[in-house]
């Protein structure tokens, strides 16, 4: 009997949105995430540290109801103070203790918040 050796060469993760153009302009202008476009149609996004994303379209798109992405920062209240400057809303959740910014501290969670990007998807902002 012989066992065959299972080799990843990467991996990456991707979601769902209903507009590739609206996803590009937000997590490009608005986030400053590297986005180019992946040549089967899709967008690629690199995160900080070199892990990348894939967003597909997907027309009956409907946003998950967990965190897809995780933004790690130094500072988060100079961070959530850019993502509102550059238009985004904090989202608000029964059962966490959120301040006037919306960011949630201590009671065994990191420090940080959520927001949506415009397809609904909710992405984390945490201090590192």
């Amino acid at each position: 009997m012989t066992t065959s050796e299972l080799t990843y060469l990467r991996g990456f993760s991707g979601f769902a949105v209903p507009d590739l153009e609206e996803a590009r302009g937000f997590y490009r202008d608005v986030l400053g995430l590297d986005v180019v476009d992946n040549p089967m149609g899709l967008l690629e996004i690199t995160l900080p540290g070199g892990a990348m994303v894939i967003v597909y379209p997907k027309e009956d798109h409907e946003p998950a109801v967990f965190t897809i992405l995780n933004l790690a920062v130094a500072d988060i209240e100079l961070s959530v103070d850019a993502l509102v400057e550059r238009g985004v809303e904090m989202l608000r959740y029964d059962g966490f203790e959120q301040d006037e910014r919306g960011i949630v501290r201590g009671g065994g969670m990191p420090t940080g918040g959520w927001f949506a990007d415009p397809a609904g998807n909710v992405i984390a902002v945490m201090e590192a």
